[in-house]
């Protein structure tokens, strides 16, 4: 269907890949997975043709038709909603503009007649008559209201562009379908909605993302990028890590074994390669200590940070009072009449489809934001801290990151603080450069750093896998189950929700929906839909 030959792409002095044969057959599904700049997102830009490789080449089978999830939301703002998801297909679309534009004439000379003509057999042949249809059946799947069809792009809210882009790229039924962190924005219901899709989806997609719930649930291969090449192995993300931490750790067993025999041979040579009667034997130990060398392991470009939030005291039984909070922001109700108290042992995740609402509600806990009226009380116990979803002002000034952590953990142990950063994976010249410069990603882990330095019993987190490779996730997933005190966190990390909340509280227009529950049983419980459903409805 697609594969490469010898592709090499490099950046200066720095190779990406070298040299990277790889297939992907009809039929599958492959996560493509690596650390942050691994080079993940460039190899599909390698595979679409949005750059070139410096050496090799990328070869499509004749006839197959490639579609690309867009990450630009505002690229096509200035056309309608409807003909943004028909873009998906090109060859289909060109036809569909011209014949469009033809008709909106009126009178056609005779060379414009014959092209209506030429036009209408080829847009017959791709199934063009149900275009529009098509593409409305999937907006609606997609919760993009009929109303919004028409409109432009330009009209429509973020989350609704994300969806109408995925509608974009998966439109007319492509050959090889490439989606670059699909998930991003959706919410539950929408990623699974995709994730059914591709379960049903006859034709080869690649993908990349650090969902890994989702690649558990649609990859049939996972693709891997480390060590300057990509490898494919059966199976979905789960069982992928599984067995290369196993086969790893089989080959670290063996080395040790290895070196302990080897130590155990040149100790015989060292005291008999001297002796006349036993040269032979130390002349042969010497041999087999060559071929018994232990391999180097080649060094992985992942690497996970140490993440364990210790709490400086346990909470108390009096945690956290909400009553009747109410907060607007630019003229929208964001929280109404929201009340509930939580319990010792309470991990909460909060949930809703207005992402602003969840923000909100984190922002007046964590005291960001002033309520217009209600009460929240924490209790006399509890330190809390807050991961917020922008954390912009925490890095405005120009200092180093040493520094920066220095603020927060009143100290003259400057080897405690590089430690601490060391173990964050900030070494050598990351701890003195100034935090104006991190990345999304440097910026996160540097944020994890002051919470667990500052040993809160509470933690308010909105979002806090954002920027995260899938080694850090899963440390941040491991520390936050490990942590027996107080969670609250908002996340479309559902692997997490799943596996660390037990409260699930949804944040509508008309109060809340608090249910002490899994995150799977939550969005799965029929019984609970109709009250989801009140928590939205027009009044």
């Amino acid at each position: 269907m697609i594969h490469t030959a010898k592709l090499t792409i490099s950046f200066g002095a720095r190779a990406l890949f070298e040299h990277v044969s790889v297939k992907f057959i009809q039929g599958n599904c492959y996560g493509l997975i690596g650390a942050n700049g691994a080079g993940k997102s460039t190899f599909l830009k390698a595979l679409s043709g949005e750059i070139e490789a410096n050496e090799g080449e990328v070869i499509i089978e004749n006839g197959k038709r490639m579609a690309v999830l867009h990450q630009d939301q505002y690229a096509f703002d200035e056309y309608k909603v409807l003909d943004t998801v028909i873009m998906g297909h090109k060859e289909l679309y060109a036809i569909y503009a011209e014949r469009m534009t033809l008709y909106a004439k009126g009178e056609l000379n005779e060379k414009e007649g014959m092209r209506i003509g030429e036009l209408e057999s080829e847009f017959a042949e791709m199934d063009g008559y149900t275009a529009e249809s098509d593409a409305a059946t999937m907006l609606a799947e997609l919760g993009i209201e009929e109303s919004l069809h028409d409109k432009p792009m330009s009209h429509l809210e973020s989350g609704e562009k994300v969806r109408v882009l995925l509608a974009q790229a998966l439109f007319g039924n492509p050959d090889i379908l490439l989606l670059d962190e699909p998930t991003n924005g959706l919410d539950y219901s929408t990623t699974l909605w995709l994730e059914n899709y591709l379960l049903e989806f006859k034709n080869t997609v690649i993908v990349v993302s650090h969902d890994r719930h989702f690649l558990n649930k649609v990859c049939t291969h996972i693709a891997d990028v480390d060590y300057s090449t990509i490898k494919i192995y059966p199976g979905n993300y789960a069982f992928w890590r599984q067995s290369t931490e196993l086969a790893r750790k089989q080959l670290e067993d063996k080395n040790k074994k290895d070196e302990a025999k080897v130590k155990e041979l040149e100790d015989f040579v060292r005291r008999f390669s001297a002796n006349a009667s036993k040269s032979k034997q130390a002349t042969s130990r010497k041999k087999l200590i060559d071929k018994m060398r232990p391999e180097e392991l080649p060094v992985s470009s992942r690497r996970a940070p140490y993440i364990h939030f210790k709490p400086n005291r346990s909470v108390g039984n009096s945690i956290l009072d909400l009553k009747d909070v109410c907060f607007s922001q630019d003229g929208e109700q964001l929280l109404n009449n929201v009340t509930f108290r939580l319990d010792k042992g309470d991990k909460v995740a909060v949930l809703g489809k207005n992402s602003s609402a969840k923000t909100a509600l984190l922002d007046v806990l964590a005291g960001v934001e002033k309520v217009d009226s209600g009460e929240i009380k924490w209790g006399e116990t509890i330190s809390h801290s807050y991961f917020p979803k922008d954390n912009t002002s925490f890095f405005r000034d120009d200092i180093s990151l040493l520094d920066w952590l220095s603020q927060y953990f009143k100290t003259d142990d400057m080897p405690f603080i590089r430690g601490f950063l060391g173990r964050m994976l900030f070494s050598g010249d990351d701890i003195d450069k100034s935090v104006t410069v991190l990345s999304g990603g440097e910026k996160a882990r540097a944020m994890f750093s002051k919470m667990m330095i500052t040993e809160p019993n509470a933690l308010i987190m909105d979002e806090p896998t954002d920027h995260l490779d899938l080694e850090s996730i899963s440390a941040l997933n491991d520390g936050l189950d490990q942590f027996d005190e107080c969670l609250i966190v908002a996340s479309h990390d559902f692997q997490l929700l799943n596996t660390v909340c037990n409260r699930m509280i949804e944040v509508g227009p008309n109060g809340v929906l608090d249910v002490k529950i899994s995150f799977d049983d939550y969005m799965r419980d029929k019984s609970l839909q109709e009250r989801r459903d009140a928590l939205y409805a027009k009044k």
